[in-house]
């Protein structure tokens, strides 16, 4: 019991951050879900990166669900902000930074990663981008999203770079001893089809939520893994930028 909510306490840190003036704050309605998306897009013909938030605030430290899963951490919000590039956008998960009718707790809890989850969270992105090319960030189990949608939806995804990322949830889950995720896609149902994608995968070198171990053994190839040295699950990551080589 002590240990998981050792790694819950690690999923909800809490940090204050705003956004950037220049990114522009937006709900995008996807037919259920509000997405809320921030994005600085100054050449729209042009390279997108987007980074995809973890699953947030969805447990407390005494390991019972949230009513809310918005992230305390800025973490990849901060990563986002920092990119130089034309065009950035951060998008949030389903019913984090806002509540619609259609936010059960289930959408962060055992159904994070439902086809519904993914499909708003494709919308979303589609509505940004267009056909423009993407590069996917995902952070922990923004990963799960990222390769999900890189698999089976028309975006035109150059890249796909994870960070913590938890590609496996049933892997996870097993290390963990925590229930398994009954209601949610796993993108180890697609590997063979994601592996063929371009990629490249962040480790952090002391992350005891998201093991590197768990993903080297999941991706095989480890030319496409850079360990980050003494980076935790959502700390130590401040030097990392992302680019398409």
């Amino acid at each position: 019991m002590k240990k998981l909510l050792f790694i819950l306490l690690l999923l909800t840190g809490c940090t204050s951050f705003e956004m950037p003036a220049d990114f522009e704050a937006r709900q995008v309605e996807t037919g259920g879900f509000d997405i809320s998306v921030w994005q600085k897009i100054s050449n729209p013909q042009g390279l997108y990166y987007v980074y995809i938030e973890g699953d947030g605030n969805a447990f407390n430290a005494h390991g019972l669900p949230t009513s809310d899963p918005t992230p305390k951490s800025s973490f990849m919000r901060e990563l986002a902000a920092e990119n130089i590039s034309e065009n950035v956008v951060y998008v949030a998960r389903p019913c984090q930074f806002s509540k619609g009718k259609r936010c059960e707790q289930k959408y962060w809890t055992d159904a994070r990663f439902a086809p519904e989850v993914v499909e708003a969270e494709y919308q979303a992105i589609k509505a940004v981008v267009g056909n423009a090319p993407v590069v996917l960030v995902g952070y922990s189990g923004g990963a799960q999203i990222a390769g999900l949608i890189a698999v089976n939806k028309d975006l035109n995804v150059m890249k796909v770079v994870t960070i913590a990322g938890n590609l496996n949830h049933e892997t996870w889950s097993g290390y963990h001893n925590l229930p398994a995720l009954t209601q949610s896609l796993n993108l180890a149902d697609y590997k063979d089809k994601f592996l063929t994608i371009k990629q490249v995968h962040y480790v952090g070198e002391d992350d005891e939520v998201v093991p590197p171990a768990l993903t080297k053994e999941f991706v095989g190839n480890q030319k496409t893994i850079r360990t980050v040295p003494n980076a935790t699950h959502d700390k130590g990551w401040d030097k990392l930028q992302i680019s398409t080589d």
